[in-house]
């Protein structure tokens, strides 16, 4: 037997269903850092270290981080 159970909820009352903390500003934070970065002209190496160090992640992932960053240095 299968039975399958629809729940319609936004991402915020999911979280909240589930207990998970609430994120929003460590997120807000995070990306305001990475806008001043991007804006101040600073280098895309410097950019890899600091993310490497804020959250670890596989060579793929920083592969795209560094392609992203390029890409607006460039444009």
């Amino acid at each position: 037997m299968k039975i399958t159970i629809d729940l319609d909820c936004t991402p915020e009352e999911a979280r909240r269903a589930m207990g998970l903390p609430d994120l929003t500003p460590l997120h807000e934070r995070y990306i305001a850092m990475i806008g001043d970065a991007m804006q101040s002209g600073i280098k895309p190496e410097a950019i890899e270290a600091m993310m490497r160090g804020w959250a670890p992640m596989g060579d793929a992932g920083m592969a795209m981080w560094r392609r992203m960053f390029e890409g607006q240095a460039g444009g």
